[in-house]
């Protein structure tokens, strides 16, 4: 099974929206249609859809079952200091993108790849679990929150990548964001992900290193691959 990649580089949140929603319709056309190619399209009956890699300015975005009040500071105040805010259609409550992190949107359809959801999600933290891996962290999983967090089981557990997905008809809509060198002074605008008892952290913090952000992409589209057992190639 065949997935697309396209690395965004910086793009406005709402463009980027709007480009998963495009997509996400074109996958829903495509199995409404049954199994054959979308005309124009470009699609082929073993693609399984797209994953676009981004970084955003800083923008804040709430879930639909999210509480307004994890936002500490009124949108006004977020203007001023240049982020932007929206309500948005994923699961999960509230949290931050930003310079230095990566923002991995796989819309996907989960039928031909032969996963359910919550395989999926599953997926999704195993790719960054051994992501990180690979600058010497480790990580893991707390039930019932999704994510990928540093000491789960300890004292001070804290988020490295939240994750938070939509899904109609097994395609899916947004993903996961993980800290590489993010300015973590962000997230003191938020009760992140709806906890006011736990931290948030990044490869950089947690290990003094800067890596390059392509080089964190090239291992996030290579174990997700793996993880998902698809090939994922990278288009223009």
């Amino acid at each position: 099974m065949k997935v697309s990649c396209r690395d965004l580089g910086t793009m406005d949140y709402k463009d980027c929206w709007d480009l998963q929603q495009s997509l996400f319709d074109t996958l829903t056309a495509r199995k409404s249609a049954g199994s054959s190619p979308v005309p124009g399209t470009g699609n082929t009956p073993d693609d399984a859809g797209t994953v676009l890699l981004v970084e955003h300015p800083p923008v804040y975005t709430l879930g639909k079952s999210g509480h307004t009040e994890n936002l500490l500071v009124t949108r006004e105040a977020l203007e001023g200091m240049g982020a932007q805010f929206f309500h948005i259609d994923r699961g999960g409550d509230i949290t931050f993108h930003g310079p230095g992190q990566l923002v991995c949107y796989p819309i996907l359809d989960l039928e031909r790849i032969g996963i359910g959801l919550r395989g999926y999600i599953e997926a999704l933290e195993e790719a960054v679990i051994r992501t990180v891996a690979e600058y010497g962290i480790t990580a893991g999983r707390i039930a019932g929150a999704s994510g990928v967090w540093i000491d789960p089981e300890g004292r001070r557990p804290r988020k490295i990548c939240a994750i938070g997905v939509r899904s109609s008809r097994f395609i899916t809509m947004h993903g996961f964001a993980l800290n590489v060198s993010t300015d973590l002074g962000w997230f003191t605008r938020i009760n992140p992900c709806g906890f006011t008892d736990r931290g948030v952290t990044s490869i950089a913090s947690e290990t003094g290193l800067l890596p390059p952000m392509q080089e964190v992409k090239r291992a996030v589209i290579e174990i997700l691959g793996k993880v998902l057992q698809c090939e994922i190639a990278a288009v223009p």
